[in-house]
């Protein structure tokens, strides 16, 4: 791979990527907006800096603040919430690519600044949406890597078939027997939040068992991981979210989109409450997105789809600070 001319001691003034993988960038930019353009979705640009913040426990926004220490606001981790706005607001369907911020996020495949590629699609199923986002996937891979045929499991099938569970039936026992057949370890009291359980279940026995070499879906994910997706009655009730997995990595993940103002500000406020549990800072909700729900989101499915990690599949990068002009430690 060609890289910029460098001494023999690598300055960290100069570029983490190679000229090669800026230019693939581009090029890959080049083909986002004419796939989007084809298609007649909108881009948009939306403020990087909020009101509101994250309540997600799993997310840490980083404030933006004058010299002072006053609080002008906070970076964005997604630009979910305007972008919903947008759509109350009958804007149609919408796509953006931004940079978005997100603290205590570093390592191979994270930077605590990234770009996002996020798009709504009105009166869509979650089903079509991921044949566009496999579409999409497709279209700038082409030529680039040769991709396997896409494969589409229920969150419960990807853990009957690779974990030999079934998530909805184990009780705490049978969730830890596969990761301690793995080698796996594990931390003590884990088996008191099964939910913890099955999500290291994922992490450590499923996704590494998924093809790499092939866009691999998984959909119908539990309730209790819903976050700002409508939950579809049955037995069990399921989220109708999705999140896809390529090159032995999560890139997307997306939703049905919850419309309902009253329960998200309920999700809203048990998200709260888990940080407080946790001795995490509680940051404001965004109460203008929830205006924006109470006044009326169309019925909509979205997906957010991790640029960089999409970059690092097709160049072949085995670090996210080799498709990134300057990775965190050299900004």
């Amino acid at each position: 791979m060609r890289t910029f001319p460098a001494s023999r001691t690598e300055p960290d003034w100069r570029p983490t990527a190679s000229l090669e993988t800026l230019r693939l960038r581009a090029r890959l930019l080049e083909r986002l907006r004419a796939f989007f353009r084809v298609r007649g979705l909108l881009e948009v640009e939306t403020p990087q800096v909020s009101a509101g913040a994250a309540t997600d426990p799993h997310l840490e926004s980083l404030r933006a603040c004058r010299p002072g220490g006053e609080i002008l606001g906070w970076l964005h981790t997604s630009p979910e919430f305007p972008m919903k706005r947008l759509l109350a607001a009958g804007c149609g369907d919408i796509w953006q690519l931004c940079r978005v911020f997100r603290g205590a996020e570093s390592g191979r495949r994270h930077n605590p600044e990234f770009t996002l590629l996020e798009w709504y699609r009105v009166g869509w199923s979650m089903q079509a949406l991921m044949d566009e986002v496999e579409a999409c996937v497709r279209a700038l891979a082409d030529g680039l890597c040769e991709l396997g045929a896409a494969q589409r499991l229920s969150w419960r099938d990807a853990l009957r078939l690779y974990a030999g569970v079934d998530p909805f039936a184990a009780d705490p026992a049978d969730l830890l027997r596969p990761l301690t057949a793995a080698g796996v370890d594990v931390p003590d009291g884990l088996e008191a939040d099964p939910n913890a359980c099955l999500d290291l279940l994922m992490a450590a026995v499923v996704e590494p068992a998924l093809d790499p070499a092939a866009p691999v879906f998984l959909y119908d994910f539990p309730a209790s991981h819903a976050a700002l997706a409508r939950i579809r009655p049955g037995d069990p009730p399921v989220a109708e979210r999705f999140e896809l997995f390529l090159g032995g990595m999560e890139l997307a993940n997306g939703f049905r989109e919850l419309t309902d103002a009253e329960e998200q500000a309920a999700r809203f406020a048990a998200d709260l409450a888990r940080r407080r549990a946790r001795a995490l800072p509680a940051p404001p909700v965004d109460g203008r997105f929830l205006a924006a729900l109470d006044a009326g989101l169309p019925d909509c499915s979205g997906v957010a789809l991790g640029f960089d990690r999409l970059v690092m599949v097709l160049a072949g990068a085995g670090s996210i600070d080799e498709v990134l002009a300057f990775a965190h430690a050299r900004a």
